[in-house]
């Protein structure tokens, strides 16, 4: 026996971890796995090392497989799919029949078909396949509603909201519910308004900036300066504003009370924004901020606290858009970047804009050093050749959580896709071209593109609008395949259109507002039945209006009709009211 002055506690050998012991005895497999994972990766696309700036994970994968997606009815009740027809003998596959039954049922009352009306000779592979295919790209957060040549849009009615405002309307707002309306301007006050009735409900006042060592900033209940961005919780119970005192607000809206102040930014705030989510325990109210100074910030409604910073742009943030995910987009002005940004995994990609496509002054003579004149004339005549540069990207809105829009200077309307580093389809000239008077004897007439002023788009639907300063809003609708979009319709308005905002109307909003009634129309409609059946909701599209763009004064609109406030259109499906 050895002696125990040279006993040790060490073990002789090493152990095997689990994976080597799982792990066969020959190295031939293992050897021709790296053979395999070589092959592999000499196979993967040289287009890879290309695409440096975007992400190689797509944000389909987030949303789990298909095995994980919840395909029920949404206006069934959830404890109808744990009926009492459920046996502890049932097999897998009779209880996959037995749901599938319950599906069909529910798409069945979802669609308003009578016992009669149902053939599944007739709708099954017509109507069933289509919600099927809906509900999927409904979970994984794509474009799953195809509506926007179901409203009416030339006999829309219309509320205008004015008469509150001395300066320019810079923003406006409605609530989700469609309850109330919130419009702010230059004038530094905030106006609420009962969307239903379109009566002025209450005003919170410009405050009176405190003098200089006296207080805290923080101490002023309200804003001291302009005001240049609103925002409203999904829950509807909180309003946020920012604009050039630097500060984000938060309002109670029941109470119509301050509640709290965020510093941090330090020049104006330019854009604001709320996480499309239902607030809860797990996803508390998340806003984002956009600022002059370059960043974009997260706060927590729920704690009341800030969370983060976001850099990356190289010029003021002028506008910021987002969904359900935890995702963001936000355009940089001058810096002529449309960047998407992933908060959790804290990345972000880079969208360039600023192509070929930006308007040259016709003013602009060629210098002494210039090898070609930056004017050139036409063979055929003596106008001069027009060209249009994009100098700035000044809005952008979110249509799904991969497809967004963005519009700038150059009056063109881009669509973006966040797989692609290139717009996928450029408008330009969205809303035309402004012709100006000059005492020149070269160039009578100089014409600048019309800037695209705003952007608002039905969230995961192929609606959305734009606006400039040419008296009308544009609508716009996507192509099914998201490679292209064209003009289907237009609203008069006079002035200088600084917000745009869509929003669902609840069933019985038309009910208590008079004003949003639809047309009546005894005409039939000739649409097909399957398009009659499918259930289209009325959607309300808000406008902030004002004589002023909402950042500057270089456009001032005068003239009778142009009024500081905000527009509200009501738009029904066009089978609404037809028999």
């Amino acid at each position: 026996m050895p002696d125990s002055f040279f006993a040790t506690n060490k073990n002789r050998k090493r152990k095997r971890s689990a994976t080597q012991e799982r792990a066969p005895s020959s190295s031939k497999p293992a050897k021709a796995a790296r053979v395999q994972k070589g092959k592999q990766k000499a196979v993967a696309p040289a287009r890879k090392r290309n695409d440096e700036e975007l992400s190689d994970e797509t944000h389909s994968d987030d949303a789990g497989g298909i095995d994980e997606m919840d395909l029920r009815a949404p206006d069934v009740d959830p404890d109808a799919y744990e009926s009492g027809e459920e046996d502890e003998t049932e097999t897998p596959a009779q209880k996959r029949l037995r749901l599938a039954r319950l599906y069909l049922e529910g798409v069945k009352q979802d669609l308003g078909l009578a016992e009669g009306e149902f053939d599944a000779a007739e709708i099954d592979k017509e109507i069933i396949s289509t919600r099927l295919k809906q509900d999927v790209l409904e979970h994984s957060g794509k474009i799953h509603l195809f509506v926007a040549n179901s409203y009416e849009i030339a006999a829309a009615p219309v509320l205008r909201a004015k008469g509150a405002h001395r300066f320019s309307v810079t923003t406006a707002v409605a609530a989700t519910d469609a309850r109330w309306l919130f419009t702010a301007g230059k004038d530094g006050t905030i106006v609420k308004w009962d969307l239903r009735t379109g009566k002025k409900t209450h005003v919170f006042h410009k405050a009176r900036p405190q003098d200089k060592g006296k207080g805290r900033a923080e101490d002023v209940h309200g804003h001291t300066d302009e005001i240049w961005a609103l925002a409203l919780s999904p829950d509807g119970k909180h309003l946020a504003s920012g604009g050039r005192d630097r500060r984000v607000g938060v309002w109670d809206v029941e109470k119509d009370e301050w509640v709290r102040g965020f510093g941090g930014h330090r020049d104006a705030i330019s854009a604001l924004v709320f996480r499309k989510v239902p607030p809860s325990a797990a996803t508390p109210p998340q806003l984002y901020s956009g600022s002059f100074d370059r960043t974009l910030k997260l706060f927590d409604l729920a704690a009341m606290g800030y969370v983060e910073t976001l850099f990356g742009h190289q010029a003021p943030v002028l506008a910021l858009d987002t969904l359900r995910a935890e995702t963001a987009v936000s355009a940089g002005g001058r810096d002529k970047t449309v960047r998407f940004w992933k908060v959790p995994e804290e990345s972000q990609l880079v969208f360039r804009g600023g192509g070929r496509s930006s308007w040259v002054d016709d003013l602009d003579l060629p210098g002494e050093g210039d090898e070609e004149p930056q004017r050139r004339r036409r063979k055929a005549g003596d106008k001069l050749e027009e060209r249009f540069v994009e100098g700035s990207i000044d809005c952008v809105a979110m249509i799904d959580e991969t497809t967004f829009v963005s519009g700038g200077d150059s009056g063109s309307i881009s669509l973006w896709l966040t797989q692609k580093k290139k717009p996928v389809f450029t408008q330009a000239l969205a809303h035309g071209l402004d012709e100006s008077h000059v005492e020149t004897e070269d160039v009578p007439v100089v014409r600048k593109p019309r800037w695209i002023t705003a952007l608002g788009a039905l969230p995961y639907s192929d609606l959305f609008a734009s606006g400039s300063w040419d008296g009308e809003i544009r609508l716009w609708k996507l192509d099914s395949k998201l490679k292209s979009f064209a003009l289907i319709g237009s609203i008069p308005v006079l002035g200088v259109i600084n917000a745009l905002q869509f929003i669902s109307a609840p069933s019985d909003f038309t009910q208590n507002a008079p004003w949003a009634a639809p047309p009546n129309t005894d005409e039939p409609s000739s649409q097909p039945a399957a398009v009659r059946r499918t259930k289209v909701n009325s959607v309300l599209m808000i406008a902030g209006v004002g004589k002023e763009p909402r950042l500057g004064r270089w456009v001032q609109k005068k003239g009778e009709g142009v009024v500081n406030g905000a527009l509200v259109v009501a738009l029904h499906p066009r089978t609404l009211g037809s028999s």
